[in-house]
């Protein structure tokens, strides 16, 4: 049990804030968020904080089948909300998105520019399908270049909010010495930048980390991906956000497993006057609401950020 807990951990959050907590209970596991580590300037409503507990439960879902065991998530709106996953013996096997687990990440680096098969955009597109919520894959470059100019939109609103930038500062992790005591957080490796002490690094992000420089990379990276995925939930409430959660560690896995990397762009949807206008380009209905945005091909793999211990996420 403690080691589907440690595999669930392996999943995706916020600035890597790993912002949840498990508690063994029988034959179940319960996955409940842990409030202190939200990160209110980028995610007020919590949405991304949801989506990251539905990533976990995804990756316990096939460690458990793994293990022999069928994993059931549920989510119970009660409280703060929570996640119980109900475990019951059954034939277990080992699958590619398991194996996947291991090697998933959110490679933050350039990519080929090399298009994807068609048979491989199916299996995308149905792991990130799920209940309440799709996923658009734009290939074509000009719905790439339209979320181009979403992301630039939002990035620049982003960089321009002092409580945005502060909150995003205090998560990265400059050094490796850092990013190994904290065991959290973005590790500045990850994008490429060097190890550094904080007290350098802080100060050299003021001069280098500005919306011009940010809105330039952003544009090689989209320009260099092989297409965009959108994930996008039918209601907008935290059911649909863990779904939405689950979907896209679907979708990161299976994409793992076929050997294609993606990252976050999630600008477009943290910007809440951007998001609207998103939603709109999208051709969402009233009440649905876009979740995420990641780009995806293939090129090198980047290294990887830390996780705390098991013991540091049991209640």
């Amino acid at each position: 049990m403690r080691e589907l807990v440690r595999l669930a951990t392996l999943a995706p959050s916020s600035h890597n804030t790993q912002c949840w907590r498990f508690r063994i209970s029988g034959s179940s596991i319960l996955i409940a968020p842990d409030l202190t580590r939200r990160c209110p300037a980028v995610d007020p409503d919590d949405h991304h904080l949801f989506v990251s507990l539905g990533c976990a439960a995804e990756n316990m879902v096939h460690a458990a089948l793994a293990s022999g065991l069928h994993a059931e998530p549920r989510f119970d709106p009660i409280g703060d909300g929570r996640i119980a996953v109900n475990l019951e013996a059954t034939q277990g096997r080992i699958s590619p998105l398991f194996q996947a687990i291991f090697e998933r990440q959110c490679t933050r680096g350039d990519y080929d520019g090399q298009p994807i098969s068609t048979p491989e955009l199916s299996q995308l597109e149905q792991a990130g399908t799920g209940d309440g919520v799709s996923v658009r894959l734009l290939t074509a470059r000009p719905a790439m270049e339209s979320v181009l100019a979403y992301v630039v939109e939002g990035n620049t609103a982003q960089m321009n909010d002092a409580a945005f930038v502060a909150e995003l500062k205090a998560w990265i992790r400059f050094s490796a010495d850092e990013a190994l005591r904290t065991g959290d957080g973005l590790f500045a490796g990850t994008t490429g930048n060097p190890a550094l002490p904080r007290w350098l690094a802080s100060r050299m992000m003021g001069l280098f980390f500005t919306p011009k420089s940010e809105n330039e990379r952003y544009s090689r990276q989209i320009r260099n991906s092989a297409g965009i995925a959108v994930f996008a939930s039918e209601r907008n409430d935290k059911a649909h956000w863990v779904e939405a959660g689950r979907c896209y560690e679907r979708f990161a896995l299976q994409a793992t497993a076929l050997g294609i990397r993606n990252a976050f762009l999630n600008q477009p949807v943290e910007v809440s006057t951007v998001r609207p206008q998103f939603a709109a380009w999208l051709g969402l209905k009233a009440g649905e609401r876009p979740d995420l945005v990641v780009r995806f091909g293939r090129g090198p793999s980047m290294p990887f950020s830390m996780r705390r211990p098991v013991q540091a996420v049991l209640a």
